[in-house]
């Protein structure tokens, strides 16, 4: 990977966690309550009655990180090759990322917000999981990881400006 982006990833185990506390924290946030108001609409209350499963859900995100990290990251260099460039790395990263996690939330995800175990979940899989990944993949890819390597570039002392590559 280039040098000169190496400045917006995580370079120890403490930046790891920082990345990894900002990526998870805005993502659980956003996506959580975007698939439930789909699920079952919009609204305050809709989000309230979610709002104390977030960090149940939060801690299964980063289980599920920890998990899938390396196939993650075997499954992404399959796909690029021996040189990719800086976005094209964090975009196919991501997508496998994406899809591996959703897997397992779609599923653990629905049990968790409704407070209980239920073959729906399962059921409906093949009906939610495209939907799931998609949402997953826009939070991931444009706002949660873009703002944490932001956060990385600040934490490094580098001035934040657009990549080109």
């Amino acid at each position: 990977m280039n040098l000169k982006f190496q400045h917006r990833l995580p370079q120890n185990l403490k930046e790891t966690i920082l990345f990894m506390a900002i990526v998870s924290i805005l993502s659980v946030n956003l996506i959580a309550p975007i698939i439930t108001g789909l699920e079952i609409g919009f609204s305050v209350d809709h989000y309230l009655t979610i709002l104390p499963r977030l960090p149940l859900i939060w801690l299964v995100v980063i289980v599920l990180v920890v998990l899938t990290q390396q196939p993650a990251e075997k499954m992404a260099g399959f796909f690029l090759g021996k040189r990719p460039n800086f976005r094209s790395a964090m975009l196919i990263t991501a997508m496998c990322n994406v899809f591996l996690m959703s897997l397992a939330l779609t599923i653990l995800g629905a049990w968790i917000g409704t407070g209980h175990i239920s073959m729906d979940a399962i059921v409906n899989f093949p009906r939610t999981w495209p939907r799931n990944y998609t949402i997953a993949l826009i939070v991931e890819a444009f706002i949660a990881q873009p703002l944490a390597r932001v956060a990385m570039a600040a934490v490094h002392g580098k001035v934040v400006v657009p990549v080109q590559d």
